[in-house]
């Protein structure tokens, strides 16, 4: 049985026993830290992660790494949870996640991570939708299929709380993302919660299908980032400057107005399984931060620490901050003025802005 399909049969198990042996793997990785100069990145197909396999193929990260005299092997993996459940493992230095993902699997397993790069966040680009139906209301009494105890579980929660209901009004059923698209078909579903490009896809095939709440109704709360292990970040700041380096050059070129910017952006929209339109149409539902000026703004504003406050509220209410735990504030999590939310010393995610500010300043 593979590790998807443990996850998607046996979620709270799993859990459980990933922190049980996240939490050895953690204290033994924060002795072994060290300088080095060969690193692994993980990430999985989204609108705001393209630019990673553009920058990878087209030899934008490979030029960064020489710069800083070090090598960063980039790797797409199939399954978004399983990505991160390597990284947390050990298999690799930095992965792509979400913000909530970063503090109920990595950072609740004891895993100190930092959020390195706070790329986009999600303005349309995650959804509820039904079919046969006319409004939100009409999810009462539905199965609802999404990646249980994502960020697609919390999507749902915003939305149900927005509209006066609960958990009890609905039946989550746990579906891998790299399901998403094959299990909507079928004749039995009729809810979901999901992440382009399964989104469009699913409203491609199904007409008739429509979005009842989408991410654009809760602005700035689904952030998409580039994670890295805080120890191997703290004795190898190479790899924060050439990932930062290599993320905006390519955000510059595939936001300009020309053949090459557009050549880019086919050439990620073919990778993800779409067209440049297609491709195009989900970057208008991403807040992409295209200029390291706005990464920085965003990733320093207070509304950050605000919805870090709800996701970390959330997750204690779903029992994702570890057994044990009594409080939403078990997990400290620091941001980059130094305010911490949680307890001061077990700080396990962590808001650093001081890589972007180097390339705000021109000093990579």
């Amino acid at each position: 049985m593979t590790v998807s399909r443990f996850l998607k049969t046996y979620p709270k198990l799993f859990l459980s026993a990933m922190l049980v042996i996240f939490s050895f793997m953690s204290a033994s990785q924060a002795l072994a830290a060290e300088k080095k100069t060969s690193f692994r990145v993980a990430w999985t197909i989204y609108a705001g992660w393209m630019p990673w396999a553009y920058a990878t193929e087209k030899g934008i990260i490979d030029k960064w790494a020489k710069k800083y005299g070090i090598s960063i092997e980039v790797v797409q993996l199939n399954d978004y949870i399983e990505s991160i459940n390597q990284y947390s493992a050990g298999d690799f230095d930095a992965c792509g996640m979400t913000n909530m993902d970063a503090l109920t699997i990595p950072a609740a397993s004891g895993v100190d991570t930092t959020g390195l790069i706070l790329g986009d966040y999600s303005n349309g680009n995650d959804a509820i939708i039904l079919k046969d139906a006319k409004s939100f209301a009409d999810i009462k009494g539905r199965n609802v299929n999404l990646v249980e105890l994502s960020v697609s579980h919390y999507l749902l929660a915003r939305a149900l709380d927005k509209h006066k209901m609960s958990e009890r009004d609905i039946t989550v059923v746990n579906t891998s993302d790299a399901d998403a698209v094959a299990s909507f078909v079928t004749k039995d579903v009729t809810a979901a919660a999901v992440w382009n490009p399964q989104l469009s896809i699913i409203l491609e095939q199904q007409p008739k299908t429509i979005e009842v709440f989408t991410s654009k109704e809760i602005p700035g709360e689904i952030i998409d980032m580039m994670a890295v292990k805080t120890d191997v970040l703290n004795a190898n700041p190479e790899l924060g400057k050439a990932l930062v380096g290599a993320w905006f050059e390519t955000l510059y070129l595939m936001s300009q107005d020309n053949e090459h910017a557009k050549a880019a952006r086919t050439f990620m929209a073919t990778k993800s399984g779409t067209d440049l339109a297609g491709y195009d149409a989900q970057l208008q539902d991403t807040e992409l931060f295209y200029t390291p000026a706005s990464a920085y703004a965003f990733a320093n504003s207070a509304q950050l620490l605000s919805t870090m406050d709800k996701v970390r509220k959330f997750s204690f209410e779903k029992g994702l901050l570890g057994e044990g735990n009594k409080s939403s504030d078990a997990i400290g999590m620091q941001f980059s003025d130094g305010t911490v939310l949680g307890d001061k010393k077990n700080i396990k995610l962590r808001f650093d802005t001081t890589f972007i500010k180097l390339a705000m300043d021109g000093k990579l």
